[in-house]
């Protein structure tokens, strides 16, 4: 790879790392894509509405939200013209290349931040070199610029070899809230897919090392249950009130209490729990924000129905009503062998590569399993790869940082197995 096109997409990764931007209010990060991409020889390009099923979106942030990243994006130097394609929280693109007769293959990436506060030490690399989030409260922690740059990067890649086939590269949004996957498998531009590849930088290999195949996706649901009673004095006359802070504490003991299933491992989390106006006051809303995992999907489902059982007599309990809304989900998925056998062979020919992992488990959850399964579940095959890199903070974390030089070994692997597969695989 040039020392230009490197330079290139160091800075267009810099540039969408000053606007990190949450679920569904991707506007900048979209536009910039969107902005880049139409200097490429595509041959359709989805944006916003076009690129997603827009009924299947989940825990959409509220007008006056929506409105402020909107012009935070505007006032940013966004495309108005992108922009107007995305009001109302329908970010994310889909990029289409096609090159003769061949498969269709996939390559999935996410572009939203997180809610963190991004370090400002003088040994943070953005704070240091002046790419440090203009978007206090907000920063890239997981490496989702890295991953669109390397989108951008693969279809230059593919457009500048001889591939034959079609290209389809998905620049997903909402993935940390686990809301954008769903809405872009759903979209239709899933269901001539016969290959897809998905990426993510770090996951704790260092630079140089690949994952051809990353497994050990947790299926999991994010909820928020709202309880409902009634006010009183707490002095006077506590038995006229229905007291929600009791029965959101009797749920949260008693989610932690869901059996464990033989079947494999299962999790439960209130990560985020409240209610209550004053200490003199029977508390008439409170509310429990959480999630439940398992190994698999069927697990997951185990672990949801059981949670609704708990909120369900807790509320009870406590005479009190509750309602319970499903803010995110995905899915398990696997990584099929032949692709992960693919990625196998081209990594150290394509790139810089000091060591191969044949499999390894994320630990974790990720949306890019419902479009691993949309394109399963046709006769596809699907694998998410794993691209080493130093960082310096954990994930999630306030000093996390990627090594930009692995963003050309992203970029190598993933288009080289992606013409691999083409050659292959008709």
């Amino acid at each position: 790879m040039s020392a230009t096109a490197t330079d290139r997409y160091r800075q267009f990764r810099r540039d969408l790392h000053r606007h990190p931007e949450p679920a569904w209010c991707e506007f900048y990060t979209t536009a910039r894509i969107v902005e880049e991409l139409r200097e490429r020889d595509l041959d359709a390009l989805h944006v916003g509405r076009d690129a997603l099923a827009g009924g299947e979106r989940l825990n959409v942030p509220d007008e006056a939200t929506l409105s402020e990243w909107f012009e935070r994006a505007r006032d940013a130097g966004a495309d108005p013209d992108v922009l107007d394609q995305l009001e109302g929280g329908y970010t994310g693109c889909v990029a289409v290349v096609e090159r003769g007769a061949g498969p269709t293959v996939g390559l999935r990436v996410d572009i939203d931040g997180l809610p963190i506060t991004e370090s400002e030490d003088g040994e943070h690399v953005p704070a240091a070199e002046g790419f440090r989030s203009e978007n206090e409260g907000h920063m890239h922690a997981c490496g989702h610029d890295a991953h669109a740059t390397m989108g951008l990067g693969t279809i230059d890649a593919v457009l500048d070899s001889d591939f034959s086939g079609t290209l389809k590269v998905f620049f997903q949004p909402g993935e940390e809230q686990i809301v954008g996957g769903k809405p872009m498998a759903e979209s239709g531009h899933l269901d001539d897919v016969d290959y897809l590849y998905a990426v993510h930088i770090g996951l704790d290999h260092p630079s140089g090392e690949i994952v051809c195949g990353v497994d050990g996706f947790l299926a999991v649901r994010h909820f928020l249950a709202e309880f409902t009673g009634e006010p009183a004095h707490a002095g006077a006359q506590p038995e006229a009130g229905r007291n929600t802070v009791q029965a959101m504490a009797s749920a949260v003991q008693n989610l932690y209490a869901i059996p464990r299933h033989s079947d494999g491992p299962t999790r439960v989390n209130a990560g985020m729990v409240g209610g209550g106006t004053a200490t003199n006051i029977i508390p008439e809303e409170s509310f429990i924000e959480g999630e439940v995992r398992g190994k698999t999907t069927d697990l997951a489902d185990y672990m949801y129905e059981n949670a609704e059982r708990v909120l369900d007599n807790a509320a009870g309990m406590h005479d009190c009503e509750f309602e319970v809304e499903l803010l995110g989900q995905a899915p398990s998925a696997e990584s099929d062998q032949e692709l992960v056998d693919i990625v196998g062979e081209v990594a150290p020919e394509a790139a810089d590569v000091t060591n191969l992992v044949e499999r390894a488990d994320l630990g974790g959850s990720e949306d890019a399993t419902f479009l691993m399964q949309r394109v399963q579940q046709q006769g596809g095959l699907a694998c998410y790869v794993g691209v080493g890199t130093d960082h310096p903070g954990g994930h999630h974390t306030s000093t996390f940082d990627v090594n930009e030089a692995d963003l050309d070994r992203g970029i190598a692997v993933l288009s080289a197995a992606i013409e691999r597969v083409a050659e292959t695989r008709p």
